[in-house]
């Protein structure tokens, strides 16, 4: 599936969000601007302001609260990045130096909440259901913050259980796929069961989208955005070695969580760890674990009436499981 087909089709629309990006950004104070600037012409995927517009359209049609809501979306998603590379001490997003290492940390952190409060006056803009979209957004701003707390109590003791990692990539990823889907069919008006039906799917693509991220830190290659094996040198349990657990007996299964403790301590022994989850089928298994989130993600859309806008929510579900990085 072609990305680019579902970016012409929307062409018009994300131009809106671009706009309305570009000038929510604006400042006097030069290296605020400049450095928004720059952050935009990076652009990314558009992957939530994507989801939000085709979901208005496949509720009856995008109008201009659509737009604003589509643009919060990618302002709170760029503004939880800048966040996340301040907590993880990341250098690199996209492939390209983080605002933190070019800038600082509380830099990076006020940026951060310049691009939220931006969101926060789209969404208060819009002419109707505002209150209900901030209660969207608030709750995932609420849910991100308790994934990262808990993925760092359970990087420490090593002990993730598939419910822990579940309920983390669902606050950290999910729930924001899920509030731009959700916006997007408010802004149209829709009927509950079709939010309802939509939540579904967005859920499910959202937990199928970090489950690829996280195949990625143990079978990416060299175009990567980030390193790979960082993510296992945080000493975060994703499914790759979850499923890779399951296919050993107990005592084994502890002495890998062991390594993992250690790996703060004893960095080499990170690649014993990512032998073991390639050699014993980690990355097949959750490969065929996101298989099944994506399929019900699509069966999700069968409440919704045919249009084309539904046609290519089920294609950027499979674009999900298919795509390169």
């Amino acid at each position: 599936m072609d990305l680019q087909e579902i970016k012409v089709f929307l062409s018009g629309p994300l131009a809106e969000v671009d706009a309305m990006l570009e000038e929510s950004l604006r400042s006097d104070i030069a290296l605020l601007y400049a450095t928004n600037r720059s952050l935009l012409l990076q652009g990314g995927k558009r992957m939530r302001p994507a989801l939000s517009l085709l979901s208005a359209g496949a509720c009856g049609g995008i109008n201009p609260d659509s737009i604003r809501f589509a643009a919060a979306s990618e302002l709170i998603h760029n503004s939880t990045l800048l966040h996340d590379d301040v907590v993880d001490g990341a250098t690199l997003r996209r492939g390209r130096p983080t605002v933190m290492s070019i800038l600082s940390g509380p830099a990076s952190v006020l940026l951060g909440d310049f691009w939220l409060v931006k969101a926060v006056r789209c969404i208060l803009d819009a002419s109707r259901e505002s209150e209900r979209v901030i209660r969207l957004f608030a709750k995932t701003l609420s849910d991100l913050a308790e994934g990262e707390l808990l993925q760092m109590q359970k990087a420490s003791s090593a002990d993730t259980t598939r419910d822990d990692y579940l309920r983390i990539i669902y606050s950290k990823t999910a729930s924001l796929f899920e509030a731009s889907v959700l916006s997007g069919a408010v802004s149209a008006g829709a009927p509950e069961e079709w939010t309802a039906a939509l939540a579904g799917y967005a859920r499910n693509l959202g937990l199928a989208f970090q489950i690829k991220d996280d195949i990625f830190d143990y079978a990416g290659g060299d175009s990567l955005g980030k390193p790979v094996g960082i993510d296992l040198r945080e000493q975060k349990i994703t499914l790759p070695l979850l499923c890779a657990l399951d296919s050993v007996p107990t005592e084994e299964a502890a002495e890998v969580r062991s390594k993992v403790r250690r790996i703060v301590d004893a960095p080499e022994s990170a690649e014993p760890v990512r032998d073991f989850v390639l050699t014993h089928g980690g990355v097949e298994g959750a490969a065929s674990e996101m298989e099944k989130y994506i399929d019900t993600a699509i069966f999700c859309l069968e409440e919704l009436p045919s249009s084309t806008e539904k046609s290519y929510l089920a294609q950027l579900a499979r674009y999900v499981g298919e795509r390169a990085y």
